[in-house]
């Protein structure tokens, strides 16, 4: 890393997985409004800080907010049994439509971009796909490899590798189809320096034990290895360090001023699993005995027939990334990196773990913003305490305005608008201790009005458990129109394992 006295030509750059690159609702959609979009807005990087754009069809590989909207608009405020293979049938055919644009049938994805994006971050990356996948490998997967799903799938044919086509080479530039996302940071590098570079990455070396229900630990043979050839849904932690050793010294020899790498949060917070206790009961020790898919509701499920993790699992899940954020710690300090500690933040919104007891991880001027702001005035108490949770979103049926949640999108996972705009906090608190200038306040009125969940909550949440048994297909409309659940096909596509 070169530092002092040099001036850098780009102020800020990102690298990583789903969360960098902004990913909510199922798909990436607006990744102007990503953390680190949201960060060089603040810097006055309007036109300078480049990323791709997936605006089109709503988004790849759906937009489960946008879905929901139609829905409305056309059947109201609920998903009932006597319009539910109507809207099965109106469903399948805005999916048909948005498969049909993202793989390539309606025009060509090809754009014109002569150097690489700021923001190279894709969704689904592990650690090692950073110095692995390319434009040409995501190009011939498309080509030789067919999804082993029903044939009445219907989100788009390999969506990963079409996204990261469209981040790595957008142009299609034979010149550049075998950089990865680690050869195009070393690109703008070279091309003057990175002032502040964020490296966002490790999510998913273990997500896909909760979007899977499974814990397969990883093999000497998962490790520097291509997607589709793991096994593993959890990284062991001396694995998860060997790749993430290989990466940071890599970064380490870029024309860099600054590092920023955050910690992992407890994967099993995000409300994409729903704890469940054998008596029906709030958790009190902070675990419920299992953890199941967030559209079985408590008095539903049955451990015999759904899929799940025990609470012993969870612990292990919560215990191994405590190992990861250790690593994270100690291999940044030994690069001098700058830790940003989201799990923290992250664990202190978790109101079902807390019992209620939610700590205020939320910043002042947040609140503030969230208080004037007409349409959620409301959220904000006398107190100054927000209705905003890690919970599934959810809303007062009598009102139809939120009663809780907020930060998590409605795929479960990925955050909220707010959400990425308390990320993006976070990091720039970091960079004003290491003394990177910004030209403007933070924008909390931006990220607010365009967090259209909770600004704007479409009706059909207000019967939230009719919506996802649709959504999920579980009657009829499954059997008819689709070999398997929506909402399960959403969560597949995060993890370290493909679909086998």
């Amino acid at each position: 890393m070169f530092r002092r006295g040099r001036l850098y030509k780009h102020k800020l750059a990102a690298m990583g997985d789903s969360m960098a690159q902004g990913f909510k609702n199922g798909g990436i959609y607006r990744t102007d409004l990503s953390f680190p979009a949201l960060l060089a807005r603040s810097m006055g990087l309007y036109s300078d800080f480049h990323m791709p754009s997936f605006s089109a069809q709503t988004g790849i590989p759906i937009n489960i907010e946008m879905l929901v909207r139609g829905l409305a608009e056309k059947y109201g405020d609920k998903i009932t049994a006597a319009n539910s293979v109507s809207a099965a049938r109106e469903l399948y055919r805005t999916l048909s439509r948005i498969k049909s644009y993202w793989e390539g049938h309606l025009k060509s994805l090809q754009a014109e971009q002569p150097t690489p994006f700021h923001n190279q971050s894709i969704w689904g990356l592990s650690i090692s796909d950073t110095m692995l996948m390319t434009e040409k490998y995501c190009r011939e997967q498309i080509i030789n490899f067919k999804p082993r799903y029903s044939v009445f799938n219907v989100l788009p044919d390999n969506a990963m590798y079409t996204t990261a086509r469209l981040v790595l080479n957008p142009a299609f530039n034979p010149a550049l189809e075998n950089n990865t996302m680690a050869d195009n940071i070393g690109l703008l590098s070279d091309d003057g320096g990175i002032e502040n570079l964020i490296v966002c990455i490790g999510h998913n070396n273990i997500v896909g034990a909760v979007t899977r229900l499974s814990i397969i630990m990883s093999e000497e043979s998962d490790l520097n290895t291509y997607f589709e050839n793991r096994k593993c849904t959890v990284f062991r932690p001396e694995h998860f360090k060997f790749e993430l050793r290989a990466l940071y010294h890599r970064i380490s020899k870029l024309n860099t001023k600054h590092v920023y790498v955050p910690t992992i949060p407890y994967i099993t917070i995000p409300p994409a699993i729903r704890g469940v206790n054998e008596d029906r009961e709030s958790a009190g020790s902070g675990y419920f005995d299992y953890y199941t898919r967030f559209w079985v509701w408590d008095e539903d499920f049955d451990p015999d027939k759904h899929p799940h993790l025990t609470k012993d699992q969870a612990i292990f899940l919560d215990l191994v990334v405590d190992q990861y954020n250790e690593i994270i710690r100690r291999l940044a300090y030994e690069f001098d990196f700058c830790v940003v500690p989201v799990h923290k933040y992250v664990a202190a919104a978790a109101r079902r773990r807390l019992g209620n007891k939610i700590i205020q991880p939320y910043p002042a001027e947040f609140l503030k913003a969230l208080k004037n702001n007409p349409n959620t005035g409301y959220m904000v108490n006398n107190r100054g305490w927000p209705k905003i949770s890690t919970d599934y979103l959810r809303l007062d049926e009598k009102t139809g305005l939120i009663d809780r949640g907020g930060i998590f999108s409605l795929d479960g996972l990925h955050p909220t608008t707010i959400g990425y705009g308390l990320i993006a906090n976070m990091y720039r608190n970091c960079m004003l201790k290491r003394g990177v200038q910004f030209a403007y306040p933070f924008d909390w009125d931006f990220v607010i009005e365009n967090e259209t969940l909770v600004t704007s909550p479409p009706p059909l949440l207000n019967n939230l458990r009719l919506l996802l048994r649709f959504l999920a297909m579980d009657g009829q409309e499954r059997v008819t129109f689709l070999g398997k659940s929506l909402l399960e096909l959403i969560l597949e596509s995060f993890s370290s394992r493909p679909e086998v």
